[in-house]
């Protein structure tokens, strides 16, 4: 296992899995994005997704040695990370609130 690739990907991932945590235990969001994050447990949802794509990619690109499970692999951590960074933005959006029924 190559130390130099490992330890700066699981780093963040730790980082930003502790953020999940406290944002879907707590509702608790990085004094940075509080503006934004309309629904702060589902963008806690979305950071638990995507600390889980980046260790799951790193397993796979540098523990597995089979080159068929690794590009398979690597490319399911993908589609992870894509899904988590969508629950994250539409955490961003705000919800049905709305006023009067549309019709007159």
């Amino acid at each position: 296992m190559k130390l130099y690739l490992a330890v700066p990907l699981v780093l963040p991932a730790l980082l930003i899995a502790a953020s999940g945590v406290a944002a879907v235990s707590r509702g608790w969001v990085l004094p940075t994005n509080r503006r934004r994050v309309c629904r702060p447990r589902l963008y806690g949802w979305g950071q638990l997704m995507v600390a889980f794509a980046l260790c799951w990619q790193m397993v796979f690109l540098l523990v597995l040695s089979d080159p068929d499970t690794r590009q398979w692999g690597t490319l399911a951590g993908s589609a992870l990370l894509l899904t988590g960074l969508i629950v994250m933005t539409v955490s961003h959006r705000t919800g049905g609130n709305r006023q009067g029924s549309g019709t007159p």
